[in-house]
């Protein structure tokens, strides 16, 4: 390789995927990306700006689910709270079955068309469908004293997840596990038995931090470039999202003589793969009313894959913005406007009336399948040459504008 910044490239996600157990939201390995963020970018004369806020980490131990010395392989949901019951397995599959059900007390297995998609958290602010809530609400007026959850591989939700947890949410307070279908299965034969479940786990209260770079702080608008720097669990999160926050490290060196009308905010927001998006709701909360001073919202996410080309959408742009970007993009081989999505932090920006301008690979669908929230998502699955390319195109656009 003899491009001198996909070397960088390759170097800050080596670095970013490192940092052990992972870069989860509130772990010691995510603290560490945190401060080398902000080490590196601090060298190209950015002001930092990288408070605090409170989050919730946690620890899973043991788990055992039996029956009459028979054990059933099951997972411990993330976040979930510790407990040791031995009681009656009630299974239901669908919203009517659990409202009739007589729940409290007993391990219920959820499975079929009640447990057919992860359920967002709870208390999540973006988006909760009111049949999640439901199910929520039902269970926790039910209070069953723990919940097993049969589940499939369901991609558009939970990534490459195979099962996924229903429940990934700190703020639910009955102690649950996931497994496959086909376990689900063999658990539902045994319903009106005993079954004994162990769950070793603890929540552990901890801080975060966002990292904001500027240049050129005191301007009257603002253009935010951001990515997500926290990654799904203990997962190495190459592409999920090393690679974007690897861009906004190559940008910060690009832009180190910045000297456009408006501020540059690099952002590396820290929750988007946590279930309450602690750090993308600190940035709303400290932006307050100021965020309409945004020109435009930039968003970097599993940006480089090697399969494919790196592909960009817009979201309610004025033409200038439109035509520019059409410029500036079509002279890299490895870019392309591709589709629309709606998952991403650009969505914070989109929903306050703000132009977003947002960042993947074509081959979303297929990398969302196959390698996102595991540990797939490895460094060798992102060319750096393309992460230099997206930097350089969107020095070459943001100069324009």
């Amino acid at each position: 390789m003899s491009d001198p910044l996909a070397e960088k490239a390759q170097s800050y996600l080596a670095t970013l995927c490192g940092f052990k157990p992972g870069r989860r939201t509130g772990s010691a390995g995510n603290r560490a990306a945190t401060d080398f963020f902000a080490r590196t970018i601090g060298r190209w004369g950015w002001a930092i700006d990288a408070e605090p806020f409170s989050c919730l980490d946690y620890r899973a131990g043991q788990v055992l689910l039996e029956k009459a010395g028979r054990s059933f392989p099951v997972r411990i949901s993330p976040y979930s709270l510790p407990c040791d019951v031995t009681a009656e397995l009630l299974a239901v599959s669908s919203i009517a079955e659990l409202e009739r059900g007589e729940c409290a007390g007993k391990i219920l297995l959820l499975r079929g068309e009640i447990s057919s998609e992860p359920l967002m958290p709870k208390n999540f602010p973006f988006y909760n469908p009111e049949d999640h809530k439901k199910i929520y609400a039902l269970l926790e007026a039910k209070r069953p004293a723990a919940i097993v959850a049969a589940t499939k591989k369901n991609p558009a939700a939970s990534g490459a997840l195979d099962p996924p947890p229903l429940f990934n949410d700190g703020d639910f307070d009955i102690p649950s596990v996931f497994c496959r279908e086909e376990t689900g299965g063999a658990i539902a034969g045994a319903a009106g038995k005993l079954f004994r479940l162990l769950i070793e786990a603890e929540r552990i209260p901890a801080s975060a931090r966002n990292v904001i770079g500027r240049k050129k702080p005191d301007a009257r608008e603002k253009i935010v470039v951001c990515a997500h720097i926290d990654a799904y669990e203990d997962c190495p999160g190459a592409a999920d999202n090393a690679s974007g926050t690897a861009v906004l490290l190559l940008l910060a060196e690009l832009l180190e003589d910045w000297a456009g009308e408006v501020t540059i905010e690099l952002a590396a927001l820290n929750g988007e793969d946590h279930y309450s998006a602690a750090g993308q709701v600190e940035y709303l909360r400290r932006s307050g009313s100021g965020i309409t001073n945004t020109r435009l919202a930039v968003n970097l996410d599993g940006v480089g894959y090697r399969e494919g080309r790196t592909a960009y959408s817009l979201y309610d742009c004025p033409g200038r913005i439109r035509k520019k970007a059409e410029r500036c993009f079509r002279e890299d081989p490895d870019l392309t406007e591709g589709p629309r999505w709606f998952q991403g932090d650009h969505m914070i920006f989109v929903g306050r009336g703000i132009p977003a301008l947002a960042f993947t690979t074509d081959r979303v669908e297929e990398l969302t399948a196959e390698i996102t929230h595991t540990h797939r998502d490895t460094p060798d699955r992102i060319d750096p040459i393309k992460l230099a390319g997206t930097a350089s195109a969107l020095r070459s656009f943001l100069a324009g504008l």
